[in-house]
């Protein structure tokens, strides 16, 4: 199990190298990188600018976990939308992320973005399942060429209307059944699930991927009400080696004491 954690909360410094040289001190082993943070389309991150991240997480030995919020900042782009020129587009851009990915040296795409996924007025669910589906399909032979696994995180009902369940989220898993596209669950947003975290964990075992850290309050984890010890208990149980990532939405307390709160919290329980 590693630890890694998001870098929009270092949005500010404007400074991917300060970033990742600043996460290698704190502790972590990888970071993951919103493609928002460094430009409006990941199209307009140059060659020079993919280089040189690789290069300087490797100098620092920090692993590039990959990327989230993938379609954040982005326009007409949509995972469920009806018209197929839109998804055609919307799978065009996930090869284009997947190749930036492999260029920065990770193996791991979030799909999260909840705006772009939303189910619109007059789609039905069965059909937003097979539109989603159609995109993510298309898009999987350019994430297998580099080494890439995309990850659907399920999100709340407060967030999204697709895939806001883990049960939703794990049927698109298993109906695709792809070896590139697998789980991702999140602390904050199984808040409002009937069982347990650590049961949903141990059920879902032979396709969770990743995961991420935060609590129900939108803070880091350990600044609210999230007990973390059944979590890091069922993790242990199915030995899970994947990442183990920090995802806030409160910025507030700053970058630094979010990033070294986090991860002393997260160390208790390994």
């Amino acid at each position: 199990m590693k630890f890694g954690i998001c870098n929009e909360i270092f949005k500010d410094w404007n400074d991917i190298d300060r970033t990742i040289a600043y996460v290698r001190e704190a502790g972590y082993d990888g970071l993951e990188i919103a493609p928002f943070t460094l430009a409006a389309s990941v199209t307009d991150i140059s060659d020079s600018t993919r280089k040189a991240i690789a290069r300087r997480a490797e100098q620092e030995g920090l692993d590039i976990v990959g990327l989230h919020w993938l379609l954040a900042g982005t326009e007409g782009l949509h995972l469920t939308h009806p018209d197929a020129a839109v998804r055609e587009r919307t799978a065009a851009y996930m090869r284009d992320l997947a190749r930036f990915c492999g260029d920065v040296g990770g193996n791991l795409m979030v799909f999260g973005s909840p705006a772009q996924r939303n189910i619109l007025d007059g789609v039905t669910k069965p059909q937003a399942f097979d539109y989603a589906r159609e995109v993510f399909e298309s898009a999987l032979p350019v994430f297998e060429e580099n080494g890439v696994r995309l990850c659907m995180e399920q999100l709340s009902h407060l967030e999204t209307n697709f895939c806001d369940t883990v049960k939703d989220t794990v049927q698109i898993v298993e109906a695709i059944a792809h070896p590139n596209f697998q789980l991702l669950l999140d602390t904050k947003a199984m808040a409002f699930e009937e069982e347990s975290r650590a049961s949903l964990i141990k059920q879902n075992a032979d396709i969770l991927h990743h995961y991420h850290a935060n609590d129900e309050n939108l803070g880091y984890p350990g600044s609210g009400e999230v007990d973390f010890a059944p979590i890091f208990e069922a993790l242990h149980a199915i030995n899970f080696k994947g990442y183990v990532s920090v995802e806030v939405f409160d910025f507030e307390p700053g970058p630094q004491e979010i990033t070294e709160r986090s991860l002393a919290y997260l160390k208790l329980f390994v």
